[in-house]
């Protein structure tokens, strides 16, 4: 009735009052514009009722609570965002304001937008464009609450605080505010759900259960949209897009790449790149995430599986240095997909695409099996025959011609079993995945760590290119250029590295110009505060990288990048386990044999080995979970496990400790690599005294106290005095430096290690983007 008689009423009057120029005096007209009248009064009055509770069983039916205006009441946290959002913290320092939302007083941080005041208590608003990490748009206008004395909601996201502001977010106004938004955006949306690969994880699905409709008054014809092609890694299903245009903000502050936009303009407006290409870019898979709804999805894992069928795992990744926070998710026996997870200090909340896109190569080229070569040609045996055939090579061979060479991506519990057997057996040839110097920690991570680059005033760049070789940081780097307009200066071969930058030359006589002042960059460095100097591995792998090495800490030390409270000097790895192995001290002792003067070779994981060097005779022992350069040359394979198949240590190149953890099994045969080297010391008179994995973890922390807060993600900082230390520490440093250019580590940004050059869709980045060096 409330909805009935307000409508009986007005029809009564229009029938009643007198002709006007735009209605016909014809009573068979006034009786058909007032029947009108009635069905569409009468479809918004069902409309509105349609929306008081969802329809139950009887058995689970449950009671509504309604408000004055016959409103059904709703809970104010909507379960909206996927997101692992932390409360909003007030900054040091920062002034606060008391507003009044929904009748409570709120103490807020001053210049707080009203979004922000309600998710600081716990209010959570349905939002589309808005996103913590990018610029407001206000565009999407889902996110309308009530102010009092304003005449109409605003937009919380766009909408500053004031002092005393009362605020409402579960008004009537609120509420029909929404359902109008909600009712215009799924005019043109198409009903995909039941094929789009967004389903069961889609914003727009879950605000619909609370703002939308059980029908439709929208009869027109659906706007549709040509799909655009954006490279072998989004998939564009564009008639879905609402333009709140993440896609675009992302693609222009934070990757740096300003290829998408909006054209056209009202109904004719689209997201697209304008000339047809694809995202050049090393971040562009987090555009599938920011998206709300499923116009852009991974093409990769197109219809591979729902929402709901994901076992999900939190881990770490180990092809990026820096050891991001991902989430596996595992269906049908297989890893399907990698997400970021929220992690301030690392990777905030994005991935690069070699991390999220990779993870194909984890079911391919795959060594399942103990495989021993005979007369030439690999066969398959059992593990009690592929042991035999190592113990009996290495026991036939001197205890100074046995060799161990450790890959990129081995943990640090199977680098503490195989230097301990290794050790054990009389040889110290055990070579890590860099040839450097394990004496000093502060010489080999990067000390300011990945947030720390939020606090410095200037950064110099020494043979890096960040952008390959550590996304993350490159992002973090482009962050405060934009932000804060940090200045940073480089030192090697020129790069788009998606900010400005001071190219100083290309070779390293450029440090000695730092040092004479001679530089334009030179008094930018000595009058900075808390300067960071980043030194590459493509600058230490070379034959005078010692050389170059003392060359960049004299700069460091000139410009005071170490001292008390600050150490600015750091080395950007590139390789999951290259930390850990220095922690643990892999590395050549004093009575080492090079490669060349090696009987049997041992690889784990390792597959850039200079192979023409190898001894005719040499037998080589592959331990790995790819069947890469290293499986091919050699005499026995041991299948290992891959870093989702195991729970394991890796050293990120900031010195964090973090543990990786199991999210499927191994593939076949294989088994675990501390596992193999356990049983290989039984097999060879020289048990390891480990029983499980948690002795080998004792052994870890007993050779490196710092690695015991892997489960916390914990880094250890070095004293003031050791860093120091460090800055004067230049063993090998005998050498002239060469005037060559400075040249990345990084021959291919997507195919890295065995499990990215593996990967199809890798192989697919390569053939669109090139090797991105």
């Amino acid at each position: 009735l409330d909805f009935c008689l307000p409508a009986l009423a007005f029809c009564l009057s229009a029938l009643l009052s007198p002709p006007s120029p735009w209605r016909s005096s014809s009573p068979a007209h006034a009786a058909g514009f007032t029947m009108a009248i009635l069905r569409s009064t009468l479809r918004a009055s069902v409309r509105r009722l349609s929306t008081l509770a969802p329809t139950t069983g009887v058995a689970s039916a449950v009671p509504v609570t309604l408000n004055e205006d016959g409103l059904a009441t709703f809970t104010k946290t909507l379960p909206i965002h996927k997101r692992e959002e932390t409360q909003l913290e007030p900054r040091q320092g920062a002034s606060m304001i008391e507003v009044i939302i929904d009748g409570n007083p709120v103490q807020i941080e001053n210049g707080s937008s009203i979004l922000q005041a309600c998710e600081s208590v716990g209010i959570n608003v349905p939002r589309f464009c808005f996103h913590e990490r990018l610029s407001v748009a206000g565009n999407c206008r889902m996110c309308l609450v009530e102010i009092e004395k304003s005449p109409k909601p605003v937009a919380s996201c766009a909408y500053p605080t004031m002092p005393g502001m009362k605020i409402f977010t579960g008004s009537p106004m609120v509420k029909k505010a929404r359902e109008g938004v909600m009712e215009f955006i799924l005019a043109n949306h198409p009903l995909d759900c039941p094929i789009c690969d967004q389903g069961g994880e889609c914003d727009l699905q879950d605000q619909a259960m609370h703002f939308g409709s059980d029908r439709s008054r929208f009869t027109e014809a659906k706007r549709s949209t040509e799909d655009k092609n954006l490279g072998p890694l989004v998939k564009t299903v564009m008639t879905r897009c609402i333009h709140c245009t993440r896609c675009v903000r992302f693609s222009q502050e934070v990757a740096g790449v300003d290829m998408l936009g909006a054209v056209g303009r009202g109904n004719a407006m689209e997201i697209g790149t304008y000339v047809e290409k694809a995202l050049a870019s090393e971040m562009s898979g987090n555009v599938v995430d920011l998206c709300p709804v499923g116009a852009l999805t991974s093409k990769p894992n197109a219809f591979g599986a729902r929402s709901w069928e994901y076992r999900s795992t939190a881990s770490i990744d180990v092809l990026d240095g820096c050891a991001p926070a991902i989430r596996v998710d595992t269906a049908k026996g297989e890893v399907m997909r990698v997400q970021p997870r929220l992690n301030e200090a690392v990777n905030e909340e994005w991935i690069s695409d070699k991390t999220r896109y990779a993870v194909d190569g984890l079911k391919r080229q795959r060594l399942d099996t103990p495989l021993l070569r005979k007369e030439g040609v690999l066969v398959a045996v059992s593990w009690k025959e592929a042991l035999a055939a190592a113990a009996s090579a290495i026991s036939s061979a001197a205890p100074e011609r046995i060799g161990c060479f450790a890959g990129p991506l081995v943990d640090v519990e199977s680098l503490v079993c195989a230097k301990d057997l290794f050790n054990a057996l009389g040889s110290t040839s055990t070579y890590g995945a860099t040839a450097l110097s394990a004496d000093l920690r502060p010489d080999y991570v990067l000390n300011s760590t990945i947030a720390g680059i939020e606090e410095a005033d200037a950064l110099l760049l020494v043979g890096t290119n960040p952008r390959v070789e550590a996304p993350l940081v490159n992002a973090r780097i482009r962050k405060m250029v934009r932000h804060f307009d940090l200045p940073v200066a480089a030192v090697g071969a020129a790069a788009d590295l998606t900010f400005e930058y001071e190219h100083l030359g290309t070779s390293a006589d450029a440090l000695s110009s730092l040092l004479s002042g001679s530089s334009s960059f030179a008094k930018t460095l000595s009058t900075a505060e808390k300067p960071i100097v980043l030194l590459g591995l493509g600058a230490t792998s070379r034959a005078d990288g010692a050389a170059i090495s003392a060359l960049t800490k004299e700069v460091a030390k000139a410009c005071g990048a170490v001292k008390e409270g600050w150490n600015g000097y750091g080395l950007l790895q590139t390789a999951g386990g290259a930390v850990g192995a220095l922690d643990i001290g892999f590395v050549p002792g004093p009575t080492a044999v090079p490669l060349e003067g090696l009987e049997v070779v041992y690889l784990m994981g390792a597959d850039e080995v200079a192979f023409e060097q190898l001894d005719a005779d040499a037998f080589v022992i592959y331990q790995g979970h790819h069947g890469d350069s290293g499986a091919s040359a050699a005499n026995l394979v041991l299948p290992g496990c891959a870093y989702t198949e195991k729970s394991a240590t890796y050293v990120s190149t900031e010195g964090r400790t973090q543990r990786a953890a199991r999210a499927i099994d191994a593939p076949g045969d294989a088994r675990e690599d501390w596992s193999i080297l356990v049983a290989l010391s039984m097999m060879l008179s020289k048990p390891l005294p480990f029983a499980s994995l948690g002795d080998v973890r004792e052994r870890m922390v007993a050779i490196a106290p710092h690695l015991a807060g892997a489960s916390g993600g914990t880094i250890e900082a070095a004293s003031a005095e050791l860093s120091s230390l460090s800055l004067a520490y230049a063993p090998d440093a005998t050498t002239s430096v060469s005037s060559a250019p400075l040249v990345t580590a990084m021959a291919n940004f997507y195919m890295s290690d065995p499990v990215s050059r593996a990967s199809a869709t890798m192989a697919k980045c390569t053939q669109a983007f090139g090797t991105r060096v």
